[in-house]
């Protein structure tokens, strides 16, 4: 992979993001990875609004761009490429961020590259694992000038392929092979609800708070034992179902376990102010889907015998799940690799963007290079993009 400079921006949904990635022999190296969060904005609503999403897009690119290049140290004409997410999300977020990338591309005469927000989410696993000082240090690159890396000569992580991926987001619960880069199947999805979007309904329902998956989270962990043992005659006794879990494929239900929780507390709503009754309920419903999000996993891997399970998208952060995953793999398959990403890495960021693009860039031709520079008038957002 040869030194290729990569300035990347995500507005799929409500973070503004901006990103600049140098791509190497030695790996991928984030430059900068600029973050622009509208959780506060949009907690009292209890969701994303997306014209105010939108809004909010165009208020902040001016600002993160500027940081961005500025902590890189570059400037744009030592960039290679531009890329883009182009779908799915929200589309008058897409909408903003798309045409935001066409103007840069078309003002500094760069090419432009579209990409799946979800390949991004995969390929924020191929970014080497970093603290946040060392994340802030580029790597030798003869287009910067003045600086010497002071990281280790450390390579990406080394991910054998076929790999079989969990991606578990607000959006999409997908279980996606891949036998080599850039080539997904996707063998198994939510056939309604995604598990992302299940959290934050319970967490509405709960009424404990927006974003909702650490807000259940953060609940859960109340509960001081996974194996926590509730007497027969306690009324806080909780048990949900596990959708799906033993049918023959590899697809997923989230939307009767949210109902099951709305049922529970319908029966109990006097409870709905009880912290300990709050936390049951947090922690039954989060096990309830780590449960099936694992046997559904496992089950696919002893189908398809794949060298790496990924864990990739926004609910990859959730500590339980991350742990659990991880015990049973290496329980029921001890010769699989086991990979994750950085927590700052699992929410809607730009690094992973610029990641996926520096494998796109790299099997390009260069007439495809060359094509891309006309991308600001071509590329268009999709709100339902399709996997390719």
């Amino acid at each position: 992979m040869s030194n290729t400079l990569i300035l990347s921006i995500e507005t799929s949904c409500d973070e503004t993001a901006i990103a600049i990635l140098c791509s190497s022999k030695k790996g991928l190296r984030v430059l900068t990875n600029q973050v622009s969060s509208q959780v506060k904005l949009h907690a009292k609503w209890g969701g994303v609004v997306p014209n105010l999403a939108a809004r909010e897009h165009l208020k902040n690119f001016p600002k993160l761009l500027k940081m961005a290049l500025e902590e890189a140290q570059i400037t744009p004409s030592q960039l290679d490429a531009i890329s883009v997410t182009s779908g799915p999300g929200l589309i008058p977020a897409l909408l903003v961020g798309v045409n935001y990338a066409k103007t840069l591309s078309y003002l500094w005469e760069k090419p432009l590259i579209g990409i799946h927000h979800i390949e991004g989410h995969i390929y924020a696993n191929f970014i080497k694992q970093l603290s946040n000082d060392e994340l802030r240090l580029a790597i030798e690159n003869p287009k910067i000038t003045n600086r010497k890396s002071k990281i280790e000569n450390r390579k990406s992580p080394k991910i054998n392929f076929p790999i079989l991926c969990l991606v578990v987001s607000g959006g999409h619960t997908q279980l996606i092979l891949m036998k080599d880069h850039l080539q997904y199947e996707i063998i198994g999805q939510t056939v309604d609800d995604a598990v992302g979007e299940a959290f934050d309904k319970v967490a509405r329902i709960l009424n404990i708070g927006y974003p909702g998956g650490p807000a259940v989270a953060r609940c859960a962990t109340q509960v001081k034992s996974r194996k926590l043992k509730v007497e027969s005659n306690s009324k806080y006794e909780i048990k949900f179902p596990r959708p799906m879990l033993h049918k023959k494929n590899f697809n997923f239900s989230f939307s009767g376990l949210k109902t099951a929780v709305l049922y529970e507390t319908k029966k109990n709503p006097d409870l709905l102010k009880n912290k300990k009754y709050i936390a049951e309920v947090c922690h039954e419903f989060q096990q309830a889907c780590i449960d099936v999000l694992i046997a559904k996993t496992l089950k696919a891997a002893e189908l398809y015998n794949p060298k790496t399970i990924l864990l990739a998208g926004g609910v990859s952060a959730n500590t339980e799940l991350r742990e659990q995953l991880q015990i049973a793999i290496q329980q029921s398959l001890p010769n699989t690799k086991y990979q994750i990403p950085n927590t700052n890495l699992t929410g809607d960021n730009a690094a992973m963007i610029a990641a996926a693009t520096s494998f796109r860039w790299e099997k390009m031709s260069e007439v495809q290079k060359k094509k891309a520079l006309d991308g600001w008038k071509t590329i268009q957002p999709a709100a339902n993009l399709k996997m390719k």
